[in-house]
């Protein structure tokens, strides 16, 4: 494994590993959930990068991933072009893009802006935004409330969801990734869903009731998507049954070779 930072516009040092070492086949690029970490693939990326690169990374204000306190250096658009300088200084052209909740949708958005870089996508325990705006101003006072609970409390104010519970936490970081990039502010990604055209697996813990009826709609909405219910798992599927997930993921990405 190889742990490195590459440097963004505003001295923005973005943290990033690389796993595995066959560049023959499709490599993968995964994204952690909002206030987790790189560290939440720890039980997938041996299992995965058996046969390809594995690249994992952390989001501004996440892990060790600088946390400026300029809330201008916190977006979606910016995530997404981060997640493009990642396989960049990788030399990755082109690669399989997968994430769990926040990361699940910023794949999605990647997609939408880079299209011809994503080989498959993979969305996991993630929905697809909002259509309507009274849904997206639901989900950013949601999002402007756990800002608040990290300004008060700290780290206290993580949640349960085992994903989070690994790595560093900034709590001043979380705050602002919670307005920039959690946020949301337009239909664009659920919008570009039928005109997906790449291998799409969308993968959902049985027990994650909140994202259940997501994980259906994308499934219908993306043509050709492939739906893999994780039994006896939450929001964090990929934590809470390593072995299912990664089996489903390695064969979903072996079709791609």
């Amino acid at each position: 494994m190889i742990a490195t930072y590459l440097e963004r516009d505003g001295g923005v040092r973005i943290y990033y590993e690389v796993h595995g070492t066959s560049a023959d086949r499709t490599s993968l690029l995964l994204t952690h959930g909002y206030s987790a970490s790189s560290a939440m693939w720890r039980p997938n990326v041996a299992a995965i990068a058996e046969t390809r690169r594995v690249i994992t990374w952390d989001m501004r204000g996440h892990g060790r991933t600088a946390s400026p306190r300029d809330p201008e250096l916190y977006s979606q658009e910016l995530s997404v072009a981060d997640m493009a300088a990642v396989l960049d200084t990788c030399g990755i052209g082109r690669a399989a893009i997968g994430g769990l909740s926040l990361g699940g949708y910023l794949s999605l958005a990647f997609h939408d802006a880079h299209p011809a870089r994503v080989a498959a996508l993979l969305v996991c325990d993630a929905g697809p935004g909002f259509k309507q705006e009274k849904g997206r101003e639901r989900w950013n006072a949601y999002a402007e409330s756990t800002a608040r609970a990290f300004e008060r409390k700290g780290i206290g104010a993580l949640s349960t969801s085992p994903e989070v519970a690994a790595g560093p936490h900034d709590p001043a970081g979380l705050a602002l990734a919670a307005r920039g990039i959690l946020t949301q502010h337009d239909a664009r990604v659920i919008d570009s869903l039928p005109s997906i055209r790449v291998p799409t697996l969308v993968v959902v813990g049985e027990n994650d009731e909140p994202f259940l009826a997501a994980a259906d709609y994308m499934a219908a909405k993306i043509p050709g998507a492939t739906k893999n219910v994780i039994r006896s798992a939450g929001h964090a599927a990929n934590v809470d049954q390593p072995g299912a997930f990664n089996a489903a993921v390695t064969a979903f990405l072996a079709r791609l070779d």
